[in-house]
């Protein structure tokens, strides 16, 4: 079984800032605000939430079957 990684850094689309963040493991986070902007991020056409658009790591649900949460 695949180890699951619970950590990622989420890179902001309109500033550049990044923070890693600690991703929950029973739901998909689909708002994420910038800690330096502000600007509200929302997950990209495609995309189950914000870490797998904008973070270094897909979130949990994807990393361990590849279907996204529901």
């Amino acid at each position: 079984m695949k180890e699951v990684i619970l950590e990622s850094i989420i890179i902001c689309p309109e500033c550049g800032a990044k923070k890693k963040e600690r991703m929950p493991t029973e739901v998909c986070q689909y708002f994420y605000e910038c800690t330096s902007c502000h600007k509200i991020l929302k997950p990209l056409a495609g995309d189950c939430c914000v870490y797998c658009s904008f973070g270094s790591v897909k979130c949990p649900p994807i990393q361990e079957n590849g279907a996204c949460c529901s």
